[in-house]
């Protein structure tokens, strides 16, 4: 078996150019499913969490494809519906916070400034609990993990926190072009959490 995984990784006759556009292609592709998957609104992180499921996949040089990226977002989206509602009440409680510092709230530069910090921080943890989402874990102990993570992996952190300003950026560009990033911020977070764990 473990033979046969190395096979699997090298890939005689394809060269690491071949491979590397390949794995790129799939992340231009899996934005996609996660967009499509995302749509409901409430679903992002199930649909990330299954983006990211298969572009470990991808990246591991295993089998897979749409159906198992759909019966990861059916295995995810049971319990992952209701991270995607605390996200939302997350945002609405940041953006009354920043109407208030606009209304003149007194401290409200810093009371807004924590608020948008915190707000990132939530995400990047989101997107690091999504990274490490396997079919029967606990959104809960995964968001508990991967908070301390976002704290204790300030680099890791980082990097996403660049990936999400790319994907900002490419939706005031292009809205089609930020859908097709997604992917490529799932492969970092992948990436990320696999740094993290090898560390």
């Amino acid at each position: 078996m473990t033979e046969a995984r190395a096979k699997a990784r090298t890939r005689p006759g394809e060269s690491r150019f071949a491979q590397g556009f390949a794995l790129f292609a799939e992340c231009l592709l899996t934005g996609v499913w996660i967009a499509v998957a995302a749509l409901p609104l409430v679903t992002y992180p199930a649909a990330f969490a299954a983006g990211a499921r298969h572009l470990g996949r991808r990246m591991a040089h295993e089998r897979g494809g749409w159906r198992e990226f759909v019966a990861d977002f059916r295995a995810a989206v049971r319990r992952g519906w209701l991270v995607g509602v605390a996200g939302w009440v997350a945002l609405a409680v940041v953006w009354v916070d920043v109407r208030a510092v606009r209304d003149g709230l007194p401290g409200g530069p810093l009371v807004g400034a924590v608020g948008v910090l915190a707000l990132i921080g939530a995400v990047v943890a989101g997107l690091r609990a999504a990274a490490d989402w396997r079919p029967g874990a606990s959104w809960r102990s995964l968001l508990a993990g991967a908070g301390r993570r976002t704290v204790l992996d300030p680099a890791g952190s980082f990097l996403l926190v660049g990936g999400l300003a790319v994907v900002v950026c490419s939706a005031w560009f292009s809205a089609p072009l930020a859908v097709a990033v997604l992917g490529a911020v799932a492969a970092a977070a992948v990436a990320v959490e696999k740094r993290h764990r090898g560390r």
